[in-house]
C-alpha cells in the first residue's frame, strides 16, 4: 500500500518529468504540501527521494530547486544509454527464437509506431501523453525480454527517469516525434524478426537522432533561472 510520501514523490516526479515543474523551479514544503493536499512531512520525505534520484538539487541552506538539464549531462546519459539499449535490443531479438510471444509483442508495437504521424500526434493532448505511453509500452516490453539479464535491466531502469525528462524537450516538435516513432518501429521490427545486429543498429541510429534533436531544444545555460526571475 502506498504512503502519503509515496504519492507525493510520484506526483512531484511526474510534474518534473512532464515539465510542469521546470528546471530551476524553486520548491518549498509549504507550497507543495498545499498543492498536493498533504502535510509537510510526506513532502519532506519526497524531496529527499527526489534529491537522491538527481531530480532536485540543494542550491543552498533550505533552498531546493528542480535540477537543471545540462548539455554535458545529457551527452553522458546518452553514452550510457546507447551501450545499454543496444545490448538490450540484441538480447530481445535473440529471445524471439525461443519465445514466439516476444516476437508477436514487438511486431504489434512496430505496427502501432508505424501508425504514428503528425495527424495522430495532433490528436493527442498537448503533453503528448498518448505517444509517451506507447514509448513506455515499448520500454516495458524490452524490460520483460531481459528476465535473464537482471543487472542490465536494473541499469536501464536507473537512467530511464532522466531520459524521460530530456525526451520531453521535443514534445512540441511533432516532426521529430513522428521520426522517433518510425525509428522505434524499425527497432521493434528488427527484434520481431529475430535480427540482433539490425536491432542494435536501429537503436544506435535512434539514439543518435534523439540526441541531435535534444541539443536543439536544450535551454541555454542559465536560461531557466532567468525565466524564474522574470
Amino acid at each position: 500500500m502506498s504512503t502519503a510520501a509515496d504519492r507525493a514523490f510520484d506526483a512531484l516526479r511526474a510534474a518534473i518529468i512532464d515539465g510542469e515543474l521546470a528546471p530551476g523551479s524553486p520548491l518549498t514544503e509549504v507550497e507543495q504540501a498545499a498543492r498536493l493536499g498533504v502535510s509537510r512531512t510526506p513532502v519532506r520525505e519526497a524531496f529527499a527521494r527526489l534529491i537522491a534520484a538527481g531530480l532536485v538539487t540543494e542550491r543552498g541552506p533550505r533552498t531546493l530547486v528542480v535540477s537543471e538539464i545540462e548539455a554535458d549531462d545529457v551527452d553522458a546519459l546518452f553514452e550510457l544509454r546507447t551501450a545499454l539499449d543496444e545490448q538490450a535490443a540484441r538480447l530481445a531479438a535473440r529471445r524471439v527464437a525461443n519465445s514466439a510471444s516476444v516476437g508477436e509483442r514487438f511486431s504489434e508495437l512496430a505496427a502501432r509506431f508505424a501508425a504514428v504521424d503528425r495527424a495522430a500526434l495532433a490528436a493527442d493532448d498537448p503533453q503528448r501523453h498518448g505517444y509517451y505511453a506507447l514509448v513506455a509500452e515499448f520500454d516495458a516490453a524490452l524490460d520483460n525480454s531481459l528476465s535473464s539479464s537482471p543487472y542490465l535491466a536494473a541499469a536501464i531502469q536507473s537512467t530511464r527517469v532522466h531520459l524521460a525528462r530530456v525526451r520531453r524537450l521535443a514534445r512540441d516538435d511533432d516532426d521529430r516525434l513522428a521520426r522517433s516513432a518510425a525509428e522505434h518501429a524499425a527497432i521493434a521490427r528488427a527484434i520481431a524478426d529475430g535480427d540482433p545486429e539490425r536491432a542494435a543498429a536501429a537503436t544506435r541510429l535512434h539514439l543518435h537522432e534523439a540526441l541531435t534533436s535534444i541539443h536543439t531544444h536544450l535551454p541555454r545555460r542559465g536560461e531557466n533561472r532567468q525565466k524564474e526571475r522574470a
